[in-house]
């Protein structure tokens, strides 16, 4: 029986049949083409990515390698902080904080972070020196760490809020991650936070006491994330929270490459501090800038103390 067109016009059977066998043919090809490709796209895929176990250690070399970097130098500290009270979209009170910040290595303590504020809300509150790097580049050094620490605690007083509070610093969240620390922490993976190879891990502190206090003395427990590179362990990001009954606070750091440096070193922070039963809340941004590098030596004395100058 012929085969007919569409048009009406008309073809032999033969001709019909062989249409049939050639398109099977290619519809063959095109299958056998489409399994090829199939597979070669499964084996061009990545490996899974590392299990949690894997990615810690590499996360704590990077850290232990990131703090002796960092601790040899010091940073610009440019931050905004704001009161707002309850009800209010925007904040009524102000303050605008320059600083040096820096971190040092005190025997049995630790990278300890120092802030020393030379400008308030445009206003010098000192002379403008680098007078924390010069501060341990003479004299010795338990008289160096107490007159460092006299120095952030003077330049605490310009946080807005009620109390005292030394928290709000861009490497507090990485202090739970030292040596010394870190087996009172536990650490498990937010897997549906997965973005390509950055990590996202929970940690929670399960020590006591804890790692920070109320000015009272309470434990102030500590929980959090870090987003971290699976291969290289690099940190890029951190977030923390503390709070108990009397006070909460989130600190959140973004860290970026700088170029001078190639290193990851903190860009940007944002805080937020609040008294329970207080309408007031403070919250803050700090970015960070000019890193500069020095040298500080801990365990010797590398000048005589200067008794008549200044701190």
């Amino acid at each position: 029986m012929p085969c007919t067109m569409h048009n009406g016009s008309k073809f032999s059977a033969l001709g019909c049949g062989r249409s049939r066998r050639a398109l099977s043919i290619v519809h063959c090809a095109l299958c056998i083409s489409l399994c090829l490709a199939s597979w070669i796209a499964l084996s061009a895929q990545s490996p899974p990515p590392p299990p949690i176990d894997v990615v810690l250690p590499r996360m704590f070399a990077y850290l232990e390698q990131f703090l002796r970097d960092f601790g040899g130098m010091v940073a610009e500290e440019d931050y905004v902080q704001s009161l707002r009270q309850s009800g209010f979209a925007r904040g009524d009170t102000r303050r605008e904080l320059r600083s040096d910040f820096l971190l040092v290595d005190v025997p049995g303590q630790g990278w300890t972070p120092f802030r020393d504020v030379f400008e308030a809300d445009g206003r010098a509150v000192r002379d403008r020196q680098d007078r924390l790097t010069s501060l341990f580049l003479s004299g010795t050094t338990d008289r160096a760490i107490e007159q460092a620490r006299r120095i952030m605690n003077e330049g605490a007083r310009y946080n807005l809020g009620a109390g005292t509070r030394n928290i709000n610093v861009p490497t507090l969240a990485l202090m739970y991650l030292g040596p010394d620390t870190r087996s009172g922490v536990r650490f498990t993976e937010a897997t549906k936070e997965r973005v390509a190879d950055t990590r996202v891990i929970d940690f929670v502190e399960i020590a006591r006491p804890t790692l920070m206090t109320t000015t009272g003395g309470r434990d102030l427990p500590a929980n959090g994330r870090i987003w971290v590179d699976g291969e290289t362990g690099t940190i890029s990001k951190t977030e923390l929270h503390a709070e108990d009954t009397g006070v909460e606070a989130e600190v959140t750091v973004s860290f970026e490459v700088d170029p001078a440096t190639s290193m990851w070193l903190p860009k940007r922070m944002e805080d937020r501090f609040k008294r329970r039963g207080d309408p007031a809340e403070v919250r803050g941004v700090a970015t960070y800038s000019r890193f500069r590098r020095f040298k500080v030596s801990t365990s010797e004395e590398l000048a005589p103390p200067d008794t008549g100058g200044k701190p």
